[in-house]
């Protein structure tokens, strides 16, 4: 298939819906490439709910690129989300917990690994480089460094909500109307 536009197809990425019309993932938001699109319309996968002003075709075809489908059958989401190095920076909101940075960030074992702390939900932390190697391989209590907010397992609902205050550098704007970017939310 070719495009009938200049811009090549691979700039035109549908937002993927839930059969209830809610995205299957804010962040990073759920997204596929013109072609997996374009193969999920014709096996019936998914209903078309807006269209790009682009076409792709072939000789003896042409089909306007959709820009947001909705699945056929409804997902239903998982309770809760893998343990991930992302997820543990998501949960945490991409800042220390110990002082607030957002850059060079790594994960800190509460109980260090080195003490029989294991890597999970409750035992990890969001820490920058700097805070992680001034904990080094202490308890929280040796190294008088408590993070800001104590680990937990999260919710995909609760990852959701904090993958919606960091929106993607570009939103079509047939994507606006099924995307819920709350400023209101406390960053």
């Amino acid at each position: 298939m070719t495009s009938t536009a200049t811009s090549s197809p691979d700039r035109f990425p549908a937002l993927v819906l839930n059969a209830d019309y809610r995205p299957l993932s804010y962040y990073p938001l759920s997204l596929w490439s013109w072609q997996e699109t374009v193969k999920a319309v014709f096996l019936d996968r998914v209903n078309v709910v807006c269209h790009y002003d682009r076409a792709v075709r072939s000789p003896s075809f042409e089909m306007r690129l959709p820009s947001v489908v909705s699945l056929k059958i409804y997902v239903k989401p998982a309770l809760y989300p893998a343990f991930t190095r992302f997820n543990v920076f998501l949960r945490d909101r991409f800042q220390c917990q110990y002082c607030g940075a957002t850059k060079e960030l790594t994960f800190d074992h509460l109980v260090p690994r080195s003490l029989g702390g294991r890597t999970r939900w409750d035992n990890v932390t969001t820490a920058c480089a700097s805070c992680n190697l001034r904990k080094g391989g202490k308890l929280p209590e040796e190294a008088k460094m408590f993070p800001r907010q104590k680990p937990y397992r999260p919710t995909v609902y609760e990852l959701h909500r904090n993958g919606r205050l960091f929106p993607p550098n570009y939103l079509h704007e047939s994507w606006l109307d099924y995307l819920y970017w709350d400023s209101e939310l406390e960053p």
